[in-house]
């Protein structure tokens, strides 16, 4: 059957009507101004375009429309969110993709804290999952900062990490089993709740992580957790990126599972978010180059849990690893403590432009690659500030450059290709990841084609084919079809 061009720049009016009707005219935004927002992504590196963003009720509402636009070679657009950093989520510019927002599909179906299990729509706010899980003593783990407006479907398509990686893994170790509506329009039930299931090839994990190019999740089971009982969180001042990685070495040998988070930070990172975010302040009384956020959690007791960062806090000051630190009293306290590390990204939007890396390198590999990158991104741009930050404990950095203190923004953000093919370089020589948790989009697609081998290439692109021959399915991201 032949269909139009799936890059048409325009839409017929008729099949708009078509479109609408399926989800009812409420339901279907035409005006620039309610496409807005949704054509643009979060850091505004990317605007697109959309005739029409769609709202569907119901999984049978989000098939109908994939069957429609694969009839007629329509372009669909998933999101949900609308908080992806590498423009995943976004219409190509001068085309005429339709979006294909899951916020309508907010319910969380059911929930069972005896097997420990969570079913939900794909819209469903991931933060509306940890208060479900916690209201029947339960812990859903996955935590981001946009955790009150990111959503489930989106975390899904991007496999999100956060902060409790090393603990309890990233969306991929979170997810028993999906529900997909196909390009095709046809429905796959795999809403599995098994642990164990080796009955043929692993449908769920090609759709994670796929980023909405392989078909649209409506719903997930999601894996939960008993709520820890014992919880303490610790911030401490280091000398250098080499005595942070001495020091979750023994975090790891002493705490073994109970440590759930170890994250790190830079000095400038915490003069940023004290400087620019409401309520932080510095916690210890004099500066240091380098910090350490520790977070235990146990199952049995929070004696447990404040013996262990007692006894880890004091090796680390025998070893002359530590040279100062504060341990949270109160939750209010622990919860200042995150928000810090949180808020170490937005804090450097006042700062002028930002060159952002989200890279994976080999944990025992970070000190010398913090280094060798911040020397080599020096040398290319002169008074950079480099605000490098992240999850030691899974090698996941977040390693961004605020411009130089008066330069000029648009010309400092002109050279984000430059650079990041000097960071990404270093990555790579160190064995690691050119995207660790926020996905390829169209940011780093041409980049993973240039890095990746021909047969890799390839099999990713026999995939895409299989699952959408059409290619209607969020064209020109991840790989170019």
């Amino acid at each position: 059957m032949d269909v139009p061009q799936t890059d048409a720049m325009v839409i017929d009016t008729a099949l708009l009507d078509r479109f609408a009707a399926i989800v009812g005219p409420d339901n279907a935004l035409r005006d620039e101004a309610d496409l807005a927002l949704r054509v643009t992504e979060d850091r505004g590196l990317y605007r697109g375009t959309s005739p029409m963003l769609l709202k569907p009720g119901s999984t049978q509402e989000v098939a109908a429309i994939m069957k429609l636009a694969s009839e007629t070679g329509t372009a669909i657009v998933p999101q949900t969110g609308n908080t992806g950093l590498v423009g995943g989520q976004t219409p190509r510019a001068g085309k005429a993709d339709i979006i294909l927002s899951l916020e309508r599909m907010n319910r969380i179906r059911d929930i069972d804290p005896v097997a420990n299990v969570l079913v939900c729509d794909a819209g469903v706010i991931l933060a509306e999952v940890q208060r479900a899980a916690e209201e029947v003593n339960r812990l859903f783990p996955l935590s981001l900062g946009s955790e009150g407006s990111c959503r489930i479907g989106g975390n899904l398509s991007t496999n999100a990490g956060g902060v409790a990686v090393l603990a309890y893994g990233n969306m991929r170790q979170l997810c028993l089993g999906l529900e997909v509506v196909l390009p095709t329009g046809e429905i796959w039930d795999g809403l599995r709740r098994l642990k164990k299931d080796n009955t043929g090839y692993d449908l769920r994990d090609l759709f994670i992580g796929a980023e909405g190019t392989l078909g649209v999740i409506t719903c997930a089971v999601l894996k939960l957790f008993p709520r820890p009982v014992g919880h303490q969180v610790a911030f401490a001042g280091l000398n250098s990126t080499e005595d942070a990685l001495k020091l979750f070495e023994k975090a790891s040998s002493l705490c073994g599972p109970a440590l759930t988070g170890f994250e790190l930070m830079p000095r400038i990172g915490v003069e940023f978010t004290t400087k620019h975010i409401d309520g932080v302040r510095d916690p210890l009384e004099s500066p240091h180059p380098w910090y350490a956020l520790i977070d235990i959690s146990t199952s049995d007791s929070a004696e447990t849990a404040e013996t262990m960062v007692h006894a880890l806090l004091e090796q680390g000051f025998e070893a002359g690893l530590v040279q100062d630190a504060v341990i949270a009293s109160s939750v209010a306290q622990a919860q200042a403590l995150w928000h810090m590390r949180e808020s170490m990204s937005a804090s450097q939007k006042p700062e002028g432009g930002s060159i952002k890396h989200d890279i994976s390198v080999p944990i025992s590999k970070i000190p010398a690659f913090m280094a060798e990158a911040e020397q080599a991104v020096l040398a290319a741009v002169p008074g950079a500030r480099v605000c490098a930050f992240g999850h030691l404990g899974d090698g996941n950095i977040h390693y961004n450059i605020s411009q130089p203190v008066g330069a000029d923004k648009a010309e400092f953000l002109a050279r984000w290709h430059e650079v990041n093919e000097i960071v990404h370089g270093l990555v790579l020589k160190a064995g690691g990841s050119i995207s660790a948790e926020h996905g390829i989009g169209q940011l780093k697609r041409d980049e993973l084609a240039a890095i990746r081998s021909d047969i890799e290439m390839d099999l990713m692109r026999r995939i895409k084919h299989a699952f959408d021959p059409a290619g209607i399915m969020n064209p020109d991201k991840v790989i170019r079809a």
